[in-house]
């Protein structure tokens, strides 16, 4: 089981508290404009990683995890194993994606999914809602969800504690 990767960033203090290790991954159909990584979006760039890889760069990094792209998303059927394992190594994890929560949690495995990660910092980057002074995202329409504890009737924000 592998994940089309297109970057591994250890120690980054911008994609979630404290630091983290992020995982980049390949294809995003959301195509916000404005976006600041449009390369993310290419389905077909980076390189294929198994999961057994990333574990062991997530150990060797002892930080918690954070994915982004492109969209994580788009392959939600390796994602949830990867984040499975990822929380029995006892790491946090914040996933990023275009999806707002609604549709998500709406997707065949998208609840399977909420139930692996602790937050999403969900929807589509809106560059006429662009705030440099928002924590961890782009634009004040994303949210911060606590996860699993959140459904769409009931969601929870993540509140900093900086």
């Amino acid at each position: 089981m592998s994940l089309r990767i297109l970057d591994i960033i250890e120690g980054t203090t911008v994609d979630g508290p404290g630091f983290r290790t992020a995982i980049y991954f390949a294809g995003c159909r959301h195509c916000c404009p404005g976006c600041h990584n449009p390369e993310s979006w290419d389905f077909n760039s980076g390189s294929e990683v198994d999961i057994e890889t990333l574990l062991k760069v997530i150990s060797a990094n002892d930080m918690d995890v954070s994915l982004s792209g492109g969209d994580p998303v788009y392959q939600i059927n390796d994602m949830i194993p990867l984040c499975r394992a990822i929380k029995n190594l006892g790491k946090t994890i914040w996933l990023y994606t275009g999806f707002t929560f609604e549709e998500l949690w709406s997707l065949e495995k998208g609840k399977e999914l909420i139930e692996t990660v602790d937050v999403v910092v969900e929807g589509p980057y809106i560059e006429s809602l662009r705030d440099t002074n928002l924590l961890f995202r782009g634009s004040s329409n994303q949210r911060l969800i606590v996860c699993p504890d959140s459904t769409p009737y009931n969601i929870k924000i993540w509140e900093s504690d900086f």
